[in-house]
């Protein structure tokens, strides 16, 4: 900043800004010096530090300047290609290919910092509470459950191949059966899926095993590290013990199995007190379902319009919307006056705790779908109302899960978590016999509508395991082929065990108050899985791939 007599320069390292100060009467020359200097030069400066006259009270540094005797130029710099601020000039594309600049900006500098706390609280807390921290291999065996693998292939066993881990799941158990009890490590996991704000090919988990334990030790000992956390990084103090919902209430209730309990709003059953009027749409449904908007009343036809193409939108799946107007004078207005009176839809008023001046929205449909519809309906809702703040934070445990799930397109039971958690100890006389209706000893930590953390107490017994890989339908020969080593590994005294693991950057940012697990990350990837910094995926050298006996084969030719 040029003054005329003075000269200021912002100079900028990790710890924040310093003041240098060049005045033209006392050395004209080094000010004019001073003057050539351009935006992201690196420079060193030697001065007298003195009290600044006009001080900055909203950055550490700003009571002080540099008077400066002497300074040199380390190295120039080319004008960036966006201005490196809080709030810049640059889109996203253009700062992730210049993600090194981006990183210079103050707020994804304090992002990165705060990844920084939150990895040596957790390492600190877990070491406190006996774990062990161990790396697993990263290379590891490619396996038939849960997301698609990346695959890796080997030069020196041509034709085959490694695969990146999704998680160390197997390596974690193995380490339950070598006799270390407490494991944790904070590590690298590999997932080849679409991607999303907070989705990214590879990604970080706080990742635990704990031999000799139930369900309630786990969730006793990641409810505190979780509590720990915050205490130590919001300043907040979580008095009471986390509340546990079965994920059957959390889906009849909020219609997803992450619900967020900041506000209410819940789901009510209407499915018997509105079939058999004729109103075909509620007849031939298999499930009537509603949730109250409280002071809603008064929404305009505009606004009711835009919810049900919301409601009605693919991916929410709903046929249409049926709402009823609570009017402030006691009355009731509904899409459905015709076929019901005012008061049947007074008694449903009822059932949904309404008052005048509320509203009422419907769906009618399959079950499941009609659920998913409504708590997204929820969320919207909540959104437009604004009841949440982004410092408030409501913890909860989901406990209880399906074991399996079935799939229509395949025929088949898939692993609601993975082939290795074990079933309810009162559910396991059904799984051969009614596998739909078995209870998974699965737990997940939810915070604000968000999966943070899951996991599960293990299948540590041979013959049990067997039969999971039997309901899942791998034959004897697949499940030795996949998963040989860890039923190998069984039959020699596998104490009962389970684990946790949380998502790192889902936690991170929501510390952080973010929505996308993106900025709290170094160098991610784009929403195509691209690199834009170092420009991959890309093609490589047919010497390597013929080195790798790979032919690429492009589209045309297939």
């Amino acid at each position: 900043r040029d003054l005329g007599g003075m000269t200021f320069i912002d100079l900028r390292d990790r710890y924040g800004i310093t003041q240098l100060v060049f005045n033209m009467d006392t050395d004209s020359g080094l000010c004019n010096e001073a003057r050539k200097l351009g935006r992201e030069y690196v420079i060193q400066a030697e001065g007298t530090v003195a009290e600044r006259s006009n001080k900055n009270l909203k950055i550490p540094t700003g009571e002080i300047e540099i008077i400066v005797d002497k300074f040199s130029v380390l190295n120039p710099s080319e004008l960036p290609p966006f201005t490196i601020e809080d709030n810049t000039d640059g889109g996203d594309e253009l700062r992730m290919k210049y993600r090194y600049l981006d990183l210079r900006r103050n707020i994804l500098k304090q992002n990165l910092l705060l990844r920084h706390q939150v990895a040596q609280e957790t390492r600190n807390y877990l070491s406190s509470e006996g774990f062990i921290e161990i790396e697993t291999p990263v290379l590891i065996k490619s396996t038939p459950e849960g997301a698609r693998d990346f695959i890796v292939p080997s030069r020196v066993n041509q034709g085959q191949f490694y695969a990146l881990p999704q998680s160390p799941q197997t390596f974690k158990q193995l380490l339950m059966v070598a006799g270390y009890d407490r494991y944790f490590q904070i590590v690298k996991c590999f997932r080849d899926e679409d991607l999303r704000a907070d989705r990214q090919p590879e990604f970080t988990q706080i990742d635990c095993e704990m031999a000799f334990v139930e369900q309630d030790d786990i969730l006793a000992v990641f409810e505190g590290l979780t509590k720990d956390l915050f205490l130590k990084i919001k300043g907040q103090k979580f008095e009471k013990p986390f509340p546990c919902m079965p994920y059957a209430e959390a889906m009849e209730k909020y219609g997803n199995d992450k619900p967020d309990i900041r506000f209410g709003m819940t789901i009510h059953d209407l499915t018997s007190v509105t079939k058999g009027s004729g109103f075909q749409v509620f007849d031939k449904s298999e499930y009537i379902g509603g949730i109250c908007a409280k002071g809603c009343g008064e929404y305009s036809r505009k606004q009711l319009d835009e919810l049900t193409a919301f409601v009605t939108k693919p991916q929410i799946g709903a046929k249409g919307l049926v709402y009823i107007k609570y009017n402030n004078d006691g009355t009731l207005k509904s899409t459905v006056d015709k076929f019901f009176n005012e008061q049947t839809l007074k008694q449903w008023a009822g059932i949904l705790n309404a008052v005048p001046g509320d509203l009422i929205l419907i769906l009618a449909g399959e079950k499941a779908s009609i659920l998913n519809a409504l708590g997204e309906l929820r969320l919207e809702m909540s959104s437009r109302l604004s009841l949440t703040r982004k410092d408030e934070y409501a913890p909860l445990w989901v406990i209880d899960f399906p074991l399996l799930e079935w799939d229509k397109e395949t025929n088949r039971y898939y692993a609601k978590h993975h082939p290795f958690t074990s079933p309810k100890p009162e559910d396991i006389p059904l799984l051969e016999k009614n596998p739909a209706v078995v209870r998974a000893n699965a737990y997940d930590l939810v915070i604000n509508g968000v999966e943070i953390g899951g996991g599960s107490i293990r299948i540590h017994n041979k013959n049990l395991q067997q039969t999971m890989f039997s309901t899942l339908g791998f034959t004897r020969e697949q499940a030795e082929r996949q998963f040989g080593f860890l039923m190998n590994a069984f039959r020699y005294g596998a104490p009962p065990h389970g684990g946790i693991a949380f998502g790192f950057d889902r936690l991170v940012a929501m510390f952080a108050g973010l929505n996308s697990i993106r900025d709290v990350m170094a160098f991610p990837k784009n929403n195509a899985g691209r690199d834009l910094m170092i420009d991959t995926p890309s093609a490589v050298e047919d010497e390597l791939l013929k080195e790798l006996s790979i032919q690429v084969v492009t589209s045309k030719d297939s």
